[in-house]
Parts: structure tokens; C-alpha cells; sequence
């Protein structure tokens, strides 16, 4: 019986076990489906700003192919023109005044966009009409021939001076909205002001330079010097077929204003007749003389000795019995164009082959001849001030407009104002607008835009004869010096470059990368590794410029001073690391287990700078024995290419080498035997052994390379050439610096993701740590490392601070490691803070973006098309 008083027992306590609900809550429902559009839509946008910026820089570019626009046709009539001859129609820069010099020295100055009449001051010719007249490209320098052998100097030029309104006279004349007139003056409305622009003339004395009574016939006429001692020189034919070279060489009293002018001439010894010449033409410098006959043979005389001129060539430009009808020199006096009876129209310019035929070796060579033929004779050429392109005009009013270099037709103007041909032709100064004054007095004004003349896709990418080259070829220069120089903007060097440093430093940055993501994997101790990892890594936050800045003030230096050391390097540090690896081998498998890690790594580090230090110390011996004392001067032709050869050939000798003693060991069972030795001795015998294999590689190296310097091999000129201190070298040295963290990175976690069980599974079976690395984790890890290197090569192709700083900007398409180079994305830094807006520099700088975008696209589609090659061979593993 239970006591009262004892307590009662306790409740049993049962555990209560809560279940999660089995549906996934509303929250992460939402977020998922969140992510999941978030991420569908993010993509979407990626894809679609990959595709607006590539459609924008093919929008900006698409107008480099463009050939020109006609902007409006207006025509007028000129009355008192019909029938008259003029010879130096010109007009000014904003198409104000346009003007006709007749031979009797009256000036008809008309208002150029609608054709009225102006008043002008006219040249007093003393009653006499000119037999011959003259003019300078841009037309402000006029030279009269008369028929007493004299000939006169002067100028008729449009001057232009920005005024206030104040200064416009009252009653003034209104000529269009832009412009009005008063006293013989136009004045055109700008923003806040008007340009006044004028008509002056000036006309020196007569100058005897025929025999009295001997008309002047023909004339060509150029200026040079400086304004205070102009350096006139004119070329002359008089009707007795006498052709004379004269210069005045003038004074002006910059208070008075008077020139005094001293005149010397000079005859031109020729055995044609007065009748055959069709022109005369004369360089700016009056070093060369021209003179164009009937049959199309051009004369080329050398006139540098103003006292002996003295012919050097005699070249036909015509065949099938054509004739020359029309000849000019194109803006800088030097590419002669030259139209036939045919219609037909070609450049020529000297080439300097080194000829016997010639007296100074350059030969007047046809570069361009793709014209297309106009419909009839060809009767006059207008050349522009500023670029390559020209109009010809021919027998039946036909004026089109083309380009020298790209030897396209750019616009062919419509309704041409006379049928029987033309009296006048103008190319106004800033290329926009042509006029064609009919002879009978018709007059037709045509505002053109052609903003690209000289780009065509084969301008761009391929092969171009340019004016003082010897031969088609792919070259960027966007500018000089001269007013009269054509851009050279052809991608080619540009991409050429941008490959060539890619490839040098990835040649340089894959092998030292890859080697130390395999050691770090599979042979680095844990700890070590866990440190020396992200040391790796914090490498790749360094900023281009900085390592630029250090590659071209500190490392190009250095190069250059220790060159042939560092050419030894390539071979001395690779044997000295296989020299180190075979010492380590020697040693007790328990000494090498103790030392295994920190040690380990110390010791490979010692062996490095060993290898660098020998390097430099058999650096100067090696140079003095085998490169003449200087490397540098070495490459630039002197002594044998011997030497370098048999460095080339080292790797190509050790595949021999290797391959052939691979057959040996087959036939002597070295494997076998060596599992019999112990590991101390083993790592000995395989230590003579690879001394003896790298021995017997030199030695086959250096047969190799003497055997082809015997047949006229020669390295010089092709991989290398003559040494500048900012060079390829450099840049690879300094890009390969900053691809090795990249390419390292990815390509040692690639192999840390191989399964453990095939690592294992290699190593339980016998294989070694190398083999097993070499057999089983390189080809299972094989699309993360090739990721890596493209990647890498991604990297590189889009350097552009490194580039732009040690490899000093040369656009070169050569092989040289000790030339420059130039890259696209280098280019379009440099050269883009130049660029004019809308410009062809500024649409070209963007087409290498476009470019450059493409190159990468298709490398990347490229590299994930082998990437998942490799990801479905590894996925069978």
C-alpha cells in the first residue's frame, strides 16, 4: 500500500520530434523564379550590348567605303564667256568669287554660286595678249608669255579679311542670303561678322628670256622660298623648239613693297620640234623637268645643275598609237598623271630600281592604270590642294571626279554644261565643289561631299603603291610633316603587330605557367602551396602601366646592355632547373621526403638564380666567341649567322636527340636495367645520361646550323634583325609578366578538379607523380588549360599600356623580336587624341576597334568550340 504522504510519480516525458513542412515555401519559390529571370534577362541585355556596340562600330565605320555625294547641280550663264579662252580659272576656299584670266589680261569675276557679274581689276599686258600662261597650284602666282620672247610675273589672288558690320558701305548689293557686294568687294555673313574678300593683282616688269621676236609658246611656272626672297622658276618652249629652265630670284622691300628681281636662264638640251610638245611641267624645287610629247613620250631632265641640264629618261606612257592629250603633276609634284586620246588615265612616278638604263637610276614607272576610260579624249586635269584626288574633264564636257592611290572613279557629275567640251574647269581648294564653264558660256556649280576618298577595302587590308615606295606594300602612317602627304592607313602592320607580341609573350608566359600550375598541383607541399598560390595571384592586380613604365625605363635598359646574356638565358636556366632535378633525384628517398616543401622550393629558387648568374657570367665569353664582341652590332650583318642558328635549332636537335635515343633504349633494355639499380645510383646514371644526350644535342645543333649557314641561311632578316632598345623582346618580356598569374591561375584549378580517384587510381598502379601528372591530370584537366591559354591570349591581344610603352610604336610587319611593333588597341590610344571628329583617322581608329572586337570574337568562338572537345574526351574519363 502506497504511503500517503510519498510523492507521486513523475509523468513520463516523451520527445516530440518536429517535421519540416515537405513544401517548399512561397519565399523561396519567389526568389528562385527571381534569380531564374533576373539571370534570363541579364544574359539577354549582355548579348544585346555585345551586338549594339558592335552594330556602332560599324555604323561610324560603314562611311570609309563610301564614294561621295552630290550635294546640288546649280547652273548660270556667263555671257561674254562664250568663245573666249581663259587659261586660269580659280576660285576661293568658301566658293565667293570665282574668276577667268584671258589672255589679254582681263580678269571675269562672277559671284560663284549664282553666277553674277563682278567687277575686277585687270592685268596691264601694255596692249599685247599672252602667248602662253602659267599658274601655280593653288593659283595665286600668274606668269605671262608673250610673242617677243618676254615674259612677265605677277599675281592675281582673292584675299579675305574678317570686318564688322560697320565696314560694309552703304547701298551695298545683295547677292544671295549669304552675301552681298559693294565697291568690286563681297561680303559674307559668319557668325557676328562678315569676311570681306577681294580681288588683287600685281605684275612685274618684262624680262627677255627668248630671242627677241620668238614667241613663247608654252610655260610652267613654281615659287619657292620664303616671302621676303621668293625663288621664282619657270620652264619656257619658244617657237623655235627651244626649251628653257630660268629663275628670278626676287627682293622685296618689305616697307616699299618694290620687287626687284634677278633673272638667269638656261637651255634644255632637246632634238624635238616646237609642234610635238603637248606640256611642259616643272617640280616645286625646279630639280626636274618634264616635257610631254604628241606620242605619248615623257622627257625627264635632272636640272639639280641649273647650268648642265641633262636628260636622264625617256619613257612611253602610250601605246596603240594613242596620243597625250592632257598632263599634270598631282599635289606635290612628284606622281605625274597623264590622260590619252583614248580616253585612258594613268599615274606615273619615279621609282629608284638602280637602273643602267637611266642616268640616276629611278625609272618613271605606270602604278596606276585601273582607271576607268572616259568616254572620249581626255582635255584637261584639275588637281586637289589637299589629297590624292584629281578631275578630268574630256573632249565632250565629261568631268569626273577620282583618286590617285585607289585608282577609283569617286563621282561622275551629271548634265555637263557644253557637249563640245569645256573652256574652264575649277576644283575648289577644299575639295567641295566643282565647276565647269561650258564653252558657250554655260556654267554648272556642283557641291560634292566625298569626306573618305582614300579608303576601299584594299586600301584598308591590302597591298598599296604609295608614292616613293618601290613596290606595293601594307603601311600605317597617319601623318607628316608636309602639306602635300597622302595617309597610309592600311590594318595590316596593326594586326600584324597586335599577333605578333600576343604570340612572343604567350611563347614566353604558357610554359612557365603551366610548369608551375602542374608543380604547384601535384608535387608543392599543401602548406606551401596554400601560400605561394596567392602570391601568384596577387601578381595579376599589378596595373599595366606600371608594369609598361618598368619594362621601358628599367628592364629595356638592361636588356639591351646584357642582350647576349640574356639570349643564353633561354638555354642556360632550363638545364641548370633539369641539372638541379637530377641532384635532388640522388639524394635518400628519406632525405628527400624530410626536405620536401619550403626546402624543396628554396632549393629550385637557388637553382634559377644559379641559372641566371651563369648566364651572365658566360654572357660577355659567349658574346666575344661566337657574336664578334657585340651582339647588337651582330645583327645588323656582321659575322656568321652561325651562332644564333644553332640556338634556334637546340629545341629541333633534343627532339632528335631524344627520339633517337628512345629507339636505343628500346634496343638495349636501359628501362629494365635502371629498375634494378638502387635510387641513389639510378639518379646518378640518369644524370650522365641526360649530360651526355644534352651534349650530343649542341653538338648536332651546331652541325645543323653550320650545314645551313653553308647554303645562305641567314636568321638575321627574318626572326631577327638589327637592335632598338624598345622592341618585341621587351614587350613580350613584360605582357608574358602579366599573362603568367592569369594563365597559372586557371590552369592549376583546372587540375585540382580532377577527380581524386583518377589520381589515386595512377598512383596506386605504379605510376609516378610526374607520370601521373603528364598521363592522367594534364589531358583529364585539358579544357580548363586550354581556357587558360586563351584566356591569356585574350589578354595579350588587347594590351594596350604595355604595348604603347616598351615596344616604342613602330608599325612594322616584320619578325624581328629586336624591332618595334604597333597593336590596334596601342594604335587607337595613341592616335585617337589626334583625331579629328568624323575625320578618316577618327573612322579608321574606330574600324581597328571593330576589328579588334571580330579578332577576339572569333578567337573566343574558336576556343570554346576545342574547349568542349576537350570537356567530352575528359568526360568519358
Amino acid at each position: 500500500m502506497t504511503d500517503a504522504t510519498s510523492p507521486s510519480p513523475e509523468p513520463v516525458r516523451r520527445s516530440v520530434i518536429y517535421q519540416r513542412p515537405k513544401s517548399t515555401s512561397k519565399r523561396v519559390l519567389f526568389m528562385d523564379r527571381f534569380a531564374d529571370r533576373a539571370i534570363t534577362v541579364g544574359g539577354l541585355f549582355v548579348i544585346i550590348a555585345v551586338f549594339a556596340i558592335m552594330a556602332f562600330l560599324f555604323w561610324v565605320c560603314l562611311p570609309l567605303l563610301s564614294s561621295g555625294d552630290l550635294e546640288s547641280r546649280a547652273g548660270f550663264t556667263l555671257p561674254h564667256h562664250a568663245g573666249q579662252t581663259y587659261a586660269a580659272a580659280q576660285t576661293d576656299e568658301q566658293l565667293t568669287i570665282a574668276l577667268d584670266l584671258a589672255p589679254d589680261g582681263s580678269i571675269e569675276a562672277f559671284h560663284a554660286p549664282t553666277g553674277k557679274a563682278l567687277p575686277a581689276p585687270a592685268f596691264d599686258l601694255g596692249g599685247k595678249s599672252a602667248t602662253a600662261i602659267g599658274k601655280t597650284l593653288q593659283g595665286g602666282d600668274i606668269i605671262f608669255g608673250f610673242d617677243d620672247g618676254t615674259v612677265r610675273v605677277g599675281t592675281l589672288q582673292l584675299k579675305q579679311l574678317v570686318v564688322q558690320e560697320d565696314a560694309i558701305p552703304a547701298g551695298a548689293t545683295t547677292l544671295d542670303e549669304r552675301d552681298v557686294t559693294a565697291n568690286g568687294a563681297v561680303f559674307s555673313r559668319i557668325p557676328g561678322q562678315f569676311r570681306r574678300t577681294t580681288i588683287e593683282t600685281a605684275l612685274e616688269a618684262p624680262a627677255q628670256v627668248a630671242p627677241a621676236g620668238t614667241p613663247i609658246l608654252k610655260v610652267d611656272y613654281r615659287v619657292s622660298g620664303t616671302a621676303e626672297r621668293p625663288l621664282k622658276t619657270f620652264v619656257t618652249l619658244d617657237a623655235a623648239g627651244t626649251i628653257r629652265l630660268s629663275q628670278a630670284a626676287s627682293t622685296v622691300n618689305m616697307m616699299t613693297g618694290e620687287t626687284t628681281s634677278d633673272i638667269t636662264s638656261s637651255e634644255i638640251p632637246t632634238d624635238v620640234s616646237a609642234a610635238d610638245v603637248v606640256a611642259l611641267l616643272l617640280n616645286a624645287d625646279g630639280t626636274r623637268v618634264i616635257i610631254g610629247l604628241k606620242d605619248g613620250t615623257l622627257l625627264r631632265f635632272n636640272t639639280r645643275d641649273f647650268k648642265a641640264p641633262k636628260e636622264v629618261e625617256r619613257a612611253r606612257t602610250l601605246e596603240n598609237g594613242e596620243t597625250l592629250s592632257a598632263l599634270a603633276y598631282l599635289n606635290g609634284d612628284n606622281s605625274l598623271i597623264v590622260g590619252g586620246s583614248d580616253g585612258s588615265t594613268a599615274v606615273w612616278f619615279g621609282v629608284d630600281r638602280k637602273s643602267p638604263d637611266t642616268a640616276d637610276g629611278i625609272v618613271l614607272t605606270k602604278v596606276h592604270a585601273d582607271f576607268e576610260p572616259m568616254p572620249s579624249a581626255v582635255t584637261d586635269i584639275r588637281v586637289s590642294q589637299r589629297t590624292r584626288m584629281f578631275l578630268t574633264a574630256d573632249a565632250s564636257g565629261e568631268i569626273w571626279v577620282r583618286h590617285a592611290t585607289t585608282e577609283r572613279t569617286l563621282l561622275k557629275l551629271p548634265e555637263p554644261p557644253d557637249a563640245a567640251g569645256l573652256s574652264a574647269v575649277i576644283f575648289a581648294p577644299r575639295d567641295n565643289a566643282v565647276m565647269g564653264v561650258g564653252k558657250n558660256g554655260q556654267v554648272a556649280l556642283w557641291r560634292i561631299d566625298i569626306p573618305h576618298p582614300e579608303t576601299t577595302v584594299q586600301s584598308l587590308f591590302g597591298k598599296v603603291w604609295y608614292e616613293g615606295y618601290s613596290e606595293p606594300d601594307y603601311v600605317w602612317q597617319s601623318t607628316a610633316s608636309q602639306d602635300s602627304f597622302e595617309p597610309k592607313l592600311s590594318l595590316v602592320p596593326l594586326i600584324f603587330g597586335t599577333f605578333k607580341a600576343a604570340i612572343y609573350a604567350l611563347l614566353l608566359a604558357v610554359p612557365i605557367a603551366l610548369f608551375a600550375a602542374i608543380y604547384t598541383s601535384e608535387f608543392l607541399h599543401w602548406k606551401v602551396r596554400a601560400v605561394v598560390k596567392p602570391v601568384m595571384e596577387l601578381m595579376a592586380t599589378l596595373p599595366s602601366v606600371v608594369i609598361g613604365f618598368i619594362a621601358a625605363l628599367v628592364l629595356s635598359p638592361i636588356v639591351e646592355n646584357w642582350i647576349a646574356a640574356i639570349v643564353i638565358a633561354f638555354a642556360v636556366i632550363p638545364l641548370t632547373l633539369i641539372g638541379a632535378a637530377f641532384l635532388w633525384q640522388i639524394l635518400p628517398a628519406r632525405t628527400a621526403l624530410l626536405l620536401d616543401g619550403v626546402p624543396k622550393l628554396i632549393f629550385f629558387f637557388v637553382a634559377v638564380i644559379l641559372g641566371v648568374w651563369g648566364a651572365v657570367s658566360i654572357g660577355p665569353m659567349f658574346e666575344a666567341a661566337f657574336f664578334n664582341g657585340d651582339f647588337r652590332q651582330w645583327t645588323t650583318g656582321e659575322g656568321s649567322g652561325q651562332p644564333f642558328l644553332f640556338l634556334v635549332l637546340i629545341p629541333l636537335s633534343a627532339l632528335v636527340v631524344f627520339l633517337g635515343w628512345r629507339v636505343i633504349d628500346g634496343l638495349i633494355g636501359y628501362r629494365p636495367w635502371m629498375r634494378q639499380q638502387g635510387d641513389v645510383g639510378a639518379g646518378a646514371v640518369e644524370f650522365v645520361r641526360w649530360a651526355v644526350l644534352i651534349v650530343a644535342t649542341l653538338a648536332l645543333a651546331w652541325g645543323f646550323a653550320g650545314v645551313l649557314t653553308g647554303a645562305g641561311l641567314d636568321a638575321r632578316g627574318g626572326i631577327i634583325g638589327p637592335y632598338v632598345q624598345r622592341n618585341t623582346l621587351i614587350a613580350a618580356f613584360a605582357i608574358s609578366f602579366a599573362l603568367i598569374p592569369i594563365i597559372y591561375t586557371i590552369a592549376e584549378d583546372a587540375m585540382n578538379t580532377v577527380p581524386e580517384h583518377l589520381r589515386a587510381g595512377s598512383l596506386a598502379c605504379g605510376a609516378s607523380r610526374w607520370q601521373t601528372a603528364r598521363w592522367i591530370i594534364v589531358p583529364t584537366a585539358g579544357s580548363g588549360i586550354f581556357s587558360a591559354i586563351m584566356i591569356g591570349l585574350g589578354r595579350a591581344v588587347g594590351e594596350t599600356m604595355i604595348v604603347v610603352m616598351a615596344t616604342g610604336n613602330t608599325p612594322v610587319t616584320d619578325f624581328n623580336l629586336f624591332n618595334g611593333l604597333r597593336a590596334l588597341s596601342a594604335n587607337i590610344n595613341v592616335e585617337l587624341p589626334e583625331a579629328v571628329k568624323d575625320s578618316t583617322l577618327y573612322r579608321t581608329l574606330f574600324l581597328c576597334g571593330l576589328v579588334l572586337f571580330a579578332l577576339t570574337f572569333i578567337i573566343n568562338t574558336v576556343a570554346e568550340m576545342v574547349r568542349q572537345r576537350f570537356r567530352k574526351r575528359a568526360a568519358q574519363l
